[in-house]
């Protein structure tokens, strides 16, 4: 019999191991855990054939139930009287385990049919040792003399066995019948279940869900690369079909705007359209959201607080805001406050703006000083709070972010229009500009395209509150309409090295994957 052992980390690998020994038949005997992970023991089906044919007189499953059948009739044939083959197969360990079986079998049934005997009164402790070492007088019950000649051969022979001298050496010599032995008839109380979880089988489990995990994570990337790799497919053939479209994605990749809103208005574009550009100015326009048509700040007044990265022109953009409060409702009805404790001198140049408004200008260093520079402003038609600049990665940034969280302060995100898309959007996410009252577009004159900054705006659904086109203060502060902001960004700017051609729009539409914000867009 060929049993060999396989260890692995998981019983999936060992039973791979297993299948690539003996094959797919193969007979597993046992898995344990182990500390390489999993031990299982198995052998080839072979060993199975082969013990079936060395033990011919080894009992069927189909004997075993015959026996559990025959155990309710009293004329049962005693082991002694088994022909001589099966007396030899007897002798086997599997054999053996069958005729205890029936012997448990015969003695419940006996057990069931025979009234019930009196209980024996529980003996104290002390008495049990003195009392075990008694003789058993179980068997002295008379019985019926059994003639010699009815009695087998080998029982015949033998010389009367003397009297046991207590019960386990009258059941080993076979005097006692395993029916005579009085029964416990109360039922013992079964001990509560208790479930133990070894930390081997937890650490398999563990492996076995982060490898679905892991699974499902790969197929859910391959199934959206297919995706979008068809999509991207069959975007360029309808392209190729449409050179209306093709010739509207061109200006559009040029005036710079994302591949994700080029096609989703490419994607709504009527075929009758005699002016497509006109027809996507439209759209863009009437998804742009401006603040031509509501109040202005300065009427409007309150608290707001200017939260941008570095240099992008914050400080100016607060004189300019203050100088046309200052203009419109008297220096008296104006105040500044300043966060900028970082950069040297920062402070300065806001101050210097106040002297010229004639408006001081306080330094708040903590959320308790800013709390009391707000209590003490309360009466003020309008409050403008000048923040320090930081990167939009540093871990600073949202601890600025929890300092301005008041009921009165409502901030405004000043974006460099000058700035990649890319950055762009960075900034917008990490500055939660979905929470700010709008957003001041800056350096609109350094800015040689003026579409990535409109193209974060509408897919992040923002309104455009100001644009800032200039270092003057306050000449340089506007409130530009929607059609102005987009008839400006679709003027096709740049250096030639950087316009598309028409295999370049294939290029850059075989790359572009899908974005589920675009979805709900337009």
């Amino acid at each position: 019999m060929n049993v060999k052992r396989f260890t692995a980390r998981t019983s999936r690998e060992a039973l791979q191991l297993v299948k690539q020994a003996f094959g797919e038949d193969a007979v597993v005997l046992s898995t344990r855990p182990c500390a390489e992970g999993v031990e299982m023991l198995a052998m080839p089906p072979e060993s199975v054939r082969q013990l079936e044919r060395f033990t011919p007189g080894l009992p069927a499953r189909t004997a075993v139930a015959a026996a559990v059948q025959s155990a309710a009739r009293p004329q049962a044939q005693p082991l002694a009287q088994l022909p001589a083959h099966e007396e030899a197969a007897a002798m086997s360990t599997l054999s053996f385990q069958d005729y205890v079986r029936e012997r448990m079998l015969k003695r419940r049934q006996a057990e069931i049919t025979r009234p019930a005997q009196p209980q024996a009164p529980a003996l104290p402790a002390a008495e049990m040792p003195l009392r075990a070492a008694a003789p058993m007088q179980v068997a002295a019950q008379p019985q019926a003399p059994v003639p010699q000649a009815q009695l087998p051969v080998h029982q015949a022979q033998l010389p009367p066995a003397p009297p046991p001298a207590s019960l386990a050496e009258s059941l080993y010599t076979g005097q006692v019948p395993l029916e005579a032995v009085p029964v416990l008839q109360t039922p013992l109380a079964q001990p509560p279940a208790v479930n133990v979880v070894l930390p081997e089988i937890s650490d398999m489990a563990a492996d076995l869900r982060r490898e679905q995990m892991e699974m499902l994570n790969e197929l859910r990337s391959m199934r959206g690369a297919i995706e979008q790799r068809f999509d991207a497919m069959a975007y360029v053939d309808q392209l190729q079909r449409s050179p209306t479209q093709a010739a509207l994605t061109q200006r559009l990749l040029d005036c710079g705007f994302s591949p994700v809103l080029i096609r989703k208005l490419c994607q709504g574009l009527p075929a009758e359209t005699a002016e497509p550009l006109a027809w996507a100015a439209g759209v863009l326009q009437r998804n742009l959201r401006s603040a031509e048509a509501e109040v202005p700040l300065e009427d409007e007044g309150g608290v707001y607080a200017l939260i941008g990265s570095t240099g992008v022109g914050k400080t100016t953009t607060t004189a300019k805001l203050a100088a046309a409060c200052a203009t419109r409702h008297g220096p008296g009805q104006l105040g500044l406050v300043t966060l900028d404790a970082y950069r040297v001198g920062a402070h300065e140049q806001l101050r210097t703006y106040g002297r010229i408004l004639g408006v001081p200008v306080h330094t708040a260093h903590d959320r308790a000083s800013l709390e009391d520079l707000l209590a003490l402003l309360g009466g003020k038609k309008m409050v403008i709070i000048d923040t320090a600049g930081m990167a939009q990665r540093d871990e600073r940034t949202r601890e600025l972010l929890d300092m301005l969280v008041h009921p009165s302060i409502r901030r405004l995100l000043v974006v460099n229009a000058a700035s990649q898309s890319e950055t762009i959007d960075d900034v917008m996410l990490a500055w939660r500009a979905a929470e700010c009252r709008g957003v001041i577009l800056s350096k609109l004159d350094e800015a040689v395209k003026l579409a990535p900054a409109l193209d974060a705006l509408i897919r992040h659904r923002l309104r455009v509150v100001g644009v800032a086109n200039g270092q003057r203060v306050p000449e340089d502060w506007h409130r530009l309409s929607a059609t102005a902001l987009v008839q400006r960004a679709l003027r096709a700017g740049g250096a030639a090295a950087y316009r598309m051609q028409t295999d370049d729009v294939n290029l850059v539409f075989s790359n572009a994957g899908r974005s589920d914000s675009a979805q709900a867009m337009l």
